[in-house]
């Protein structure tokens, strides 16, 4: 009955998406982004620039009208670098994300965060193709989009997506591949809260929940606008704006994914380290990492992959993504130099759990940032960020006194948190930022405000906290009622790799 139950409340949450966007106005001919310099916006992108309109017949006596101009073609080297970007962000979640979790779990839990983290990746992209897209980047409301592209209906093989250049397009299903990708490893991201003692099966079900009110959403609150080409004229601007989704009105800038990805996903993570509760023997018994081996590779893996996702953001393999790679390669390597030298410091002996643990804290922080400030904002983001999330992991979360297995919110929310609000600092081009790109002046918008600008940022980040805090809430809740959240102790204690899937990781 109980799997009656989870199979009929996964099917209400996905109805309940449909019926609740059936209403919404029609998409237009473009939508959103992950990255770039939009005014007084963020950046974004359009799935789908529509040809020019043709020319009007000419009457008999008059000159022939000129042809009308040809449809935007992809270039192909921004094709083949979308190509390459999403490939390195399906390596930051399979292998990458996984071996990091499974080597600071325990021995007798490892093969079962690789599923997890296996599982919820295939799911979500699954999902991302039925219906995720279509809510997240098409024309709807401020906080979610249409139907119009279920199934990913009416897009070829021919279809475009838009960049953030004029006249400048990308295919569409690449596009789409790039961002479902995102999707997928947010998603999988709040696995590492509630890490050992969870069941599988609420695992899949809270995800397919979150998923569809959470994530997508905050995507297209962030990312949606018409593209570029729709900014011809002050009025056209405004009336492309109010399109847009809503934090992007507002003026968020969010390059990769700062607030989607890593605070959304931490704020979930922390409510379901509470709510799952702590694991048995927390604070009594030693919880070390069985392979800190497999730890530091699936780090070096997502540092790789992260390339994809931060300089694959600039949609076009250009300058702005040359900057995003060079940002995300230093702010890295600084965060986990100043983290080992914090940790040597209180410590008194750095460890390669800390160096692991401040490169990812590096490339959480930088995300949001990556192709809107300069290489010394860079550096100082990233020396700032292993500082900050060392304490993030060790003060805070004795503060907080929740079991958060694998420090989901110590490094991706306390780090998200930090990158999005320095995003609006250093983006100012008086140190050395890029500013916001006014697209109908074509140039950079003059007086830029930190002051205004951070205080965008905060609300972008309040925004991000309270959606996704109700919505996981809500969400764990249910599960709970229907199939229960976590496994009975003896299984937790001999471990959810035999007593969940009936296999080991290692063999003696």
């Amino acid at each position: 009955m109980r799997k009656l139950f989870a199979a009929l409340l996964t099917t209400l949450a996905v109805g309940f998406a449909g019926s609740a966007l059936a209403d919404e106005k029609p998409e237009a001919p473009a939508a959103a982004a992950p990255a770039v310099t939009a005014p007084a916006e963020v950046k974004a992108e359009a799935p789908a620039a529509a040809p020019a309109a043709a020319a009007a017949v000419a009457a008999e006596a008059k000159p022939a009208e000129a042809a009308p101009a040809p449809a935007a073609v992809p270039n192909k080297g921004d094709n083949a670098w979308l190509l390459v970007s999403t490939a390195f962000v399906i390596l930051m979640s399979i292998p990458g994300l996984a071996l990091f979790y499974g080597g600071l779990v325990r021995a007798k839990n490892m093969l079962s965060v690789l599923l997890q983290v296996f599982s919820v990746f295939s799911l979500i992209s699954v999902l991302w193709v039925i219906y995720g897209y279509s809510i997240a980047f098409t024309e709807g409301g401020a906080f979610f989009g249409s139907l119009d592209k279920l199934i990913l209906k009416g897009i070829t093989p021919d279809s475009v997506a838009a960049t953030f250049t004029k006249g400048v397009v990308i295919s569409e299903f690449i596009y789409v591949a790039f961002q479902g990708a995102f999707a997928a490893i947010t998603v999988a991201l709040i696995l590492g809260a509630f890490a050992e003692r969870i069941k599988f099966s609420a695992v899949l079900l809270f995800s397919v929940i979150w998923f569809t009110f959470s994530y997508l959403p905050v995507a297209h609150m962030v990312w949606y606008w018409a593209g570029p080409d729709a900014y011809t004229s002050a009025a056209a601007a405004d009336a492309a704006n109010a399109t847009a989704g809503f934090l992007f009105q507002k003026g968020a800038l969010d390059f990769a994914g700062g607030t989607v990805v890593h605070i959304n996903a931490a704020v979930a993570g922390l409510v379901g380290a509470f709510l799952v509760g702590k694991r048995v023997g927390f604070g009594r018994e030693s919880f070390a990492p069985h392979s800190l081996t497999l730890t530091i590779v699936g780090a070096s893996l997502l540092w790789v992959g992260w390339f994809g996702f931060n300089a694959g953001s600039a949609l076009e393999a250009n300058g702005v993504a040359a900057l995003a790679f060079v940002n995300t390669w230093v702010a890295t390597a600084a965060a986990a130099t100043s983290w080992l030298l914090a940790e040597w410091l209180v410590k008194g002996k750095p460890s390669g759990l800390g160096a692991a643990s401040g490169a990812v804290a590096g490339l959480v922080a930088i995300t949001p940032a990556a192709g809107f400030v300069g290489v010394g904002g860079a550096v100082v983001m990233g020396l700032l960020a292993g500082v900050v999330c060392l304490w993030g992991v060790n003060g805070l979360k004795r503060m907080l006194g929740a079991d958060d297995s694998l420090d989901v919110f110590g490094v991706h929310g306390v780090g998200g948190i930090m990158g999005a609000i320095l995003t609006g600092v250093f983006a100012s081009p008086s140190l050395g930022g890029s500013g916001v790109w006014d697209y109908v002046a074509n140039k950079v918008v003059d007086g830029y405000s930190i002051a205004d600008q951070v205080v965008v940022q905060a609300t972008a980040v309040g925004v991000t906290i309270l959606w996704s805090a109700v919505v996981a809430f809500i969400a764990y809740k249910l599960v709970d009622m229907f199939i229960g959240l976590r496994v009975p102790e003896d299984e937790e204690r001999e471990g959810l790799d035999i007593t969940a899937h009936g296999e080991s990781a290692y063999h003696q």
